[in-house]
């Protein structure tokens, strides 16, 4: 095995620039760019390709080629940066301009090329070259240093094959946990979904607005020199069901707070606004105050009035599928763009006599126990395909997984 300098072994070209005017809905001139190399696989996908006008004549040494390497230069994530992935078809797409295509040269496999790419020694080597810096491009003369360890072309492929078939081994257990993991996050929402929707005698219908108040966040701005206070704002929901204190901003406000915009114990605060529509009516439950806390002028504040209803079983109430559903639908069926009080006021709700939702909750968080259990059973479990398939890769480039299978080789044939 030898070492080279990546720039020895693949020759690099730089993509097609274009303007922003010149992109259109459709036509036949597409354009690959970094969104379509995938972040875990380095696998080409075709899901958001871009399109510029058929009026331009594009140079063949802007299309990616079969065997080729496609490369992202440039991103406004340092975690892009450096990403590879395979052009293992024909197909006759542009590269852009922040890309750039990587053309092994002769006796170099275009897979092994690419497997030695996905490697960590390549992943340090990126991480090196942005590390503590403010950096969003690289250049090919910085990748051309890049150590490749190489062998004899029949070596590369046998290596390949090796890592082929592992890969797509670690691949499907991947997608295996994936999926298991899915189910587990999908096993306590199915159950929230039956508890609310398999109601017995006694459960009382309403309303929102005939159980509780609401009141719109506050809003402040970076000029504002009154009293400091945490706030409650959109970044803090997340998955969370409770109000994570530990991460909440500090902000200034315009004089002193008003008592009207002071959380309390058992208060439920709801996504009222979002660029992501999905995102509204998301909930979360304050818990016990330490430090005066407000919410943001993006969120509205709910807070119960009828001394029946457990605010526990309320948040788990609205934090179900179906009742987001209801949400963030207006009574046309169309999604909304913001979430008011009127709609809130209307929503409808259900619960059984205090101590029945006491009980329910307590079954309710005792198989959610158990659900974030097994997603982190699972998540574990991804993490250590993860350290595998680097192992494997890290074993293949350092000659060390070949040796293996020839001496396991070996052995079969002295036995």
């Amino acid at each position: 095995m030898t070492v080279l300098p990546m720039g020895d072994v693949c020759d690099f070209s730089r993509g097609l620039t274009y303007k922003k005017s010149d992109e259109v809905s459709e036509s036949n001139n597409a354009v690959l760019r970094a969104n379509n190399i995938t972040l875990e696989t380095g696998k080409i996908n075709f899901d958001e390709i871009k399109y510029i006008s058929d009026d331009i004549k594009i140079p063949e040494s802007k299309k990616v080629k079969k065997g080729s390497l496609l490369i992202c230069t440039a991103s406004g994530s340092k975690k892009h940066l450096g990403k590879i992935g395979l052009i293992d078809s024909d197909i006759d797409f542009a590269y852009g301009g922040f890309m750039g295509m990587l053309t092994p040269k002769n006796n170099v496999d275009s897979r092994y090329l690419y497997w030695v790419t996905q490697s960590k020694a390549y992943f340090d080597f990126i991480q090196r070259l942005t590390d503590g810096a403010n950096i969003n491009n690289l250049k090919f003369s910085q990748l051309t240093n890049f150590p490749v360890p190489m062998h004899a072309l029949e070596e590369q492929k046998r290596i390949v094959a090796i890592l082929d078939q592992a890969c797509a081994d670690i691949e499907q257990a991947r997608a295996k946990t994936e999926q298991n993991l899915k189910n587990a996050r999908e096993l306590f929402e199915s159950y929230l979904q039956q508890v609310f929707s398999q109601r017995g005698e006694g459960w009382t219908e309403t309303n929102l607005g005939a159980v509780a108040e609401f009141k719109n966040g506050l809003n402040f701005s970076q000029s504002s020199k009154g009293e400091k206070l945490k706030v409650v704002g959109v970044k803090d929901f997340k998955s969370n069901f409770m109000v994570p204190f530990e991460q909440l901003d500090t902000i200034q406000i315009d004089g002193d707070l008003s008592e009207s915009y002071e959380l309390k114990e058992n208060d439920i605060i709801t996504v009222r606004s979002n660029g992501n529509k999905r995102l509204i009516g998301r909930c979360l439950l304050m818990g016990n105050l330490v430090n005066k806390t407000s919410y943001s002028g993006f969120t509205i504040r709910i807070r119960l009035e009828d001394k029946s209803v457990f605010a526990r079983f309320l948040a788990y109430y609205l934090k179900s599928s179906s009742t987001h559903e209801l949400l963030i639908n207006s009574g046309e069926g169309a999604n909304i763009s913001n979430l008011n009080q009127k709609i809130l006021t209307s929503l409808p709700v259900a619960f059984p006599h205090f101590d029945k939702q006491v009980q329910l909750v307590n079954c309710i968080e005792k198989v959610e126990a158990e659900s974030q259990e097994l997603e982190k059973v699972y998540a574990n479990k991804l993490k250590t395909i993860d350290v595998l398939k680097k192992s494997i890769l890290q074993k293949a480039f350092s000659g060390e997984l070949t040796k293996t299978l020839e001496d396991e080789a070996n052995k079969g044939a002295v036995a």
